[in-house]
């Protein structure tokens, strides 16, 4: 919960043909792991599609949902210790001609990243950058844009959205967002 409560404020910087996307991480919310019931590795369960959740630390986990949309987290554990914290969404702050182009259905800037599909068009992140290294990239990093983390009373803490199956651990309070920010997803 610690490395979610510091990812707000930091940039995540997409490079794109050259271009530089990025914006506020504003959102995100954190996953435990083979104890929890909501992550992708609960009972230890290993796939291809998850793979990148088990290796060490400061790299992206990019997966397709739904049939149609990307997702991404930082992986936040050690190897072998399958935590990660999903990017639900940006406050865009460079390169939003891109991210516009890219999510047309977007009727006004507020609504190009906040959710974490969203985000992941307006970035034109896909499962091509899964695994890739969030700390030393080029192409899709996480830059440190903020000393401190916010205070606490600068944090919303809630529970997680769209993980009602996951039982008693769809209430507990692993979504963290900046407070009064524009650009957090609705729900």
């Amino acid at each position: 919960m610690r490395v979610a409560r510091s990812l707000l404020g930091q940039r995540l910087v997409r490079v794109l043909d050259g271009r530089r996307l990025a914006g506020a991480i504003v959102e995100v919310e954190a996953y435990l792991g083979q104890r929890d019931q909501a992550a992708h590795t609960y009972n230890g369960r290993r796939t291809a599609r998850n793979g990148s959740m088990w290796g060490d630390g400061g790299h992206a986990y990019v997966y397709f949902t739904y049939g149609m949309h990307h997702c991404m987290n930082a992986v936040a554990g050690r190897a072998d210790e399958p935590i990660a914290v999903l990017l639900r969404a940006i406050e865009p702050l460079e390169g939003l001609e891109v991210m516009r182009s890219l999510r047309k259905k977007a009727r006004k800037d507020t609504d190009l990243c906040s959710g974490p599909a969203k985000l992941c068009q307006a970035l034109g992140i896909d499962r091509g950058l899964d695994g890739c290294d969030l700390v030393e990239g080029s192409e899709l990093f996480i830059e440190k844009a903020r000393a401190r983390a916010y205070p606490g009373r600068g944090i919303v803490t809630g529970p997680r959205v769209g993980v009602a199956y996951a039982g008693a651990w769809a209430a507990k309070p692993l979504r963290f967002y900046v407070k009064g920010n524009h650009h957090v997803s609705r729900l």
